[in-house]
């Protein structure tokens, strides 16, 4: 059975990024989040927390961990608290537990801090527009699908010189579906 700890990896990404910038919301979350997890998937071909992120109006946002914020489920309880500030628009996230870095790789963890330091003092807006870039795989998606739609990981591919290729992601990806079902 091949186990990936993507639980665990969202939920101390979630610590590390609400202890390592400031302003972090659930919206400027949600944004750390598809970074993480689509700038991972274009240098490895597979996400860090496993989320499938939708093309809302604000960019991405990964569904189940939107709806999973209004009621917290017993292991995200244990770890953060929501504060909803009743003056402003804002949910404020707190940790309740420290950072675990025992389920990351050297690069997922390198990747966490390079995005915290990019964005640590961006607000939820400027994360909104940085997402919402013509030719990004919320645009494309907005295009060519429409609001709501699931956003597709291949997206996040491009000529950058870090970038898998079409056919190695894909490849990959096929690679650890079957790893996954010999596993089973």
């Amino acid at each position: 059975m091949l186990i990936e700890h993507h639980r665990e990896k969202l939920i101390n990404a979630i610590i590390y990024f609400v202890k390592n910038t400031k302003y972090c919301g659930k919206t400027k979350l949600f944004k750390l989040l598809y970074y993480l997890d689509f700038i991972h998937f274009r240098e490895t071909g597979k996400s860090i927390t496993g989320l499938d992120y939708y093309a809302w109006d604000f960019g991405p946002v990964p569904a189940e961990l939107y709806n999973e914020m209004n009621e917290l489920p017993a292991d995200l309880k244990e770890s953060i608290s929501i504060i909803k500030n009743k003056d402003k628009d804002f949910i404020e996230i707190k940790p309740k537990k420290k950072f675990d870095n025992k389920f990351f790789t050297k690069r997922e963890l390198r990747l966490l801090d390079k995005i915290a330091y990019i964005f640590k003092d961006a607000k939820a807006e400027q994360m909104v527009e940085s997402t919402h870039l013509l030719n990004e795989p919320w645009h494309t998606t907005i295009n060519k699908t429409g609001e709501k739609s699931r956003i597709d990981y291949f997206l996040a591919l491009d000529n950058s010189e870090d970038s898998l290729l079409p056919e190695e992601a894909l490849e990959r990806v096929k690679d650890r579906e079957k790893l996954k079902k010999a596993l089973a």
